[in-house]
């Protein structure tokens, strides 16, 4: 685990907010505190980082504070960093406008790191990025990129990620489709059957875009359960 090596202002600054946000989010206990270092100064690191980076997604997805005091409120204490990461991508997810146009030297910038044909190719079929018309340009989703660049020194050959690719796509959808069925049979269709105010139905329809925050923390959350559970299953049973 990495140590908590950057100030408060370090923070603010590759997250892309200001100072005052950090210390007013630590106010509010949405940031756990920094570890004091010498000279009384505080440290933070990559999970300050990643829990700053949800905050801000779920505020662009137009929850509250208080909804989004009781989302992190209901994360696993012992999320790292990564898992962060994976719970922001995931809402990021839910917004059109995530994606965003990059050059070759741009995507490098945000990767920080060259990156191959092959690493292209690999992070394409993670869903990361897709390729323009233009030779050189790409559509990056920047919530998933820093998982993807992660994930490019595991040795995992491109064949076996395009493989579960083919297997998360499957099972994800059947499970949007179960939900959104769900949804509309014994919640939308009953209150259209009560409520006749088109004001009031706007405001659930409204309501139903809001859940879906709530309803991906809650996938992701199962899933990476479950996705230990196997994982201790398989590795101790050899």
């Amino acid at each position: 685990m990495e140590e908590p090596t950057l100030t408060v202002d370090e923070l603010a600054a590759r997250a892309g907010v200001t100072v005052r946000t950090v210390r007013f989010y630590s106010t509010r206990g949405l940031l756990p505190p920094p570890v004091i270092g010498p000279r009384r100064v505080g440290h933070y690191g990559p999970a300050h980082l990643s829990r700053l980076a949800l905050i801000e997604e779920l505020q662009h997805q137009g929850m509250t504070l208080s909804a989004i005091e009781r989302y992190l409120e209901q994360l696993p204490a012992d999320l790292s960093a990564h898992d962060l990461a994976i719970h922001r991508a995931l809402v990021a997810s839910w917004s059109p406008d995530s994606a965003e146009d990059a050059s070759r030297a741009e995507l490098e910038r945000r990767a920080g790191r060259a990156l191959a044909e092959e690493d292209v190719d690999r992070l394409a079929a993670m869903n990361v990025l897709e390729r323009g018309a233009a030779p050189d340009t790409y559509r990056v989703d920047p919530g998933l990129l820093r998982l993807g660049v992660q994930l490019l020194d595991v040795p995992i050959a491109h064949e076996t990620i395009l493989a579960a690719r083919t297997v998360l796509m499957e099972h994800t959808r059947s499970v949007a489709h179960e939900l959104t069925r769900l949804f509309r049979d014994e919640v939308w269709g009953p209150y259209r059957e009560r409520e006749s105010d088109p004001e009031h139905v706007a405001a659930m329809k409204s309501l139903s875009a809001h859940m879906q925050p709530l309803v991906v923390q809650a996938l992701v959350t199962a899933f990476q359960r479950s996705l230990k559970e196997e994982l201790r299953a398989a590795f101790t049973a050899e």
